[in-house]
């Protein structure tokens, strides 16, 4: 049974469609109105805000902290700045991606780890004979996306922090009526956006002074409707749609590595020892056998499509999580694995596996 999270109270009042989906054991809002247009439109022409609280998080410390995540994560930790962010993922022994998610170092041996599936015993294997802390602080930590192309100018008037002067995926510390927090320059619609740190139980009263003064931005709450629009027509990917988890995959061809799914400009072989080093080097060499790719699909050649058989037009208003064939010359040559029809880009978005 899912539970609320930390501004579930202020959510659930505005919740007008009582559309509701489960995400990590949490109740998360699928729509807020009946169709997710005005919050989509929030998300690219004004502001928009969404619960992210459900994601997991952990907190990594001690002296053998920094080892312990260049030895998880395909990317170099050592080349990443105290107050920087990185997107990374993580691989089992056979190259294969376990997860993906953000990092963000707190100090220079303090990392705030997120993750889409619990990973926890995932990284107790992997932390043996290591002076590491490592402490799950999901239900601990709130967290707040505010995204949209006005929301850098509410988080200004919002918020005591350098907000003007943060850059792309860097954090900075601060204070949102009284409440200490950290606010990342980052998100899931590809457009300006931020993401707010803090602790579980303050949450509401930052929600609350995020929409006393986002009326005069046009702040919008959005749910997951308006969100997985927005992360297709950037070209960002999820777990469990685009790509299964090796820890969760029945078969073999449901196991993906990097490279795979396009996220092999984040593997860095040059640097020590990884958990799928090995594999990713020889993948390397080879080649992958499939790829992760946009499909674009102007809507005229679909109006055409439609109207050689006689039949008007239709779009779907929504994202598709659900997986279609892509054929080229009557045979199957991939899978399309989200698709949308883009608002913005007035075209279908599919990625599309091959």
């Amino acid at each position: 049974m899912p539970i609320g999270t930390a501004v579930h109270d202020r959510t659930s009042k505005l919740c007008e469609s009582m559309n509701y989906r489960e995400w990590s054991g949490y109740y998360a809002v699928i729509v807020y109105e009946m169709h997710h247009d005005h919050e989509y439109n929030a998300i690219r022409n004004a502001s928009a805000m969404i619960d992210v609280s459900p994601l997991y998080k952990y907190l990594l410390t001690g002296k053998d902290a920094t080892k312990l995540v260049n030895r998880v994560i395909t990317r170099d930790i050592n080349k990443i700045a105290v107050a920087q962010v990185i997107y990374c993922c993580w691989c089992d022994e056979e190259g294969k991606v376990i997860d993906d998610g953000t990092i963000s170092r707190l100090a220079e041996d303090a990392y705030r780890w997120t993750a889409a599936d619990p990973s926890m015993r995932w990284f107790h294997q992997n932390a043996l004979g290591l002076d590491v802390n490592i402490e799950d602080i999901s239900n601990k930590v709130a967290a707040l996306a505010v995204q949209g192309p006005t929301s850098g100018r509410l988080l200004m008037k919002t918020a005591q922090a350098d907000i003007a002067n943060l850059k792309y995926f860097r954090f900075t510390r601060g204070k949102i009526v009284g409440v200490d927090v950290d606010i990342s320059r980052t998100g899931y619609t590809g457009d300006l956006g931020y993401e707010i740190w803090m602790p579980w139980n303050e949450a509401p009263k930052v929600w609350d002074a995020l929409m006393e003064n986002g009326r005069q931005f046009d702040l919008h709450p959005a749910g997951m409707l308006a969100l997985d629009v927005a992360r297709i027509e950037a070209g960002l990917i999820l777990i469990e749609v685009d790509y299964f988890s090796s820890k969760r995959a029945l078969i073999e061809s449901q196991k993906y590595s990097p490279y795979e799914i396009g996220l092999g400009r984040m593997v860095d072989l040059k640097k020590e020892h990884f958990i799928g080093r090995e594999a990713l080097a020889e993948e390397n060499q080879r080649g992958a056998k499939r790829l992760l790719m946009g499909l674009d699909i102007n809507w005229e050649d679909v109006e055409r499509l439609y109207d050689a058989v006689g039949l008007g037009p239709q779009v779907q208003s929504t994202a598709s999580r659900t997986p279609v064939p892509v054929y080229r010359g009557g045979l199957q040559v991939g899978k399309a694995t989200s698709t949308t029809w883009s608002p913005t880009l007035k075209k279908n978005d599919r990625a599309c596996q091959s």
